[in-house]
């Protein structure tokens, strides 16, 4: 669901125009993507990036 699609219960108008403070802020949250205001593909690269680094930790104590 997207806020193109939703009626504000308080002004009654889209809730993607913003025109009311709730609007805003629902538009708002509806938008926030991913961990923390990162995007899934940072979130993605950062986790590879830790396996890297824990498989060649792995493969230099030679367990």
């Amino acid at each position: 669901m997207s806020c193109e699609d939703l009626v504000c219960a308080r002004c009654a108008h889209p809730v993607i125009e913003g025109r009311c403070a709730l609007c805003r802020a629902n538009r708002d949250r509806m938008h926030q993507h991913g961990f923390g205001g990162l995007s899934p593909a940072v979130i993605v690269l950062v986790l590879l990036v830790l396996l890297f680094f824990a498989l060649a930790a792995k493969h230099l104590v030679g367990a």
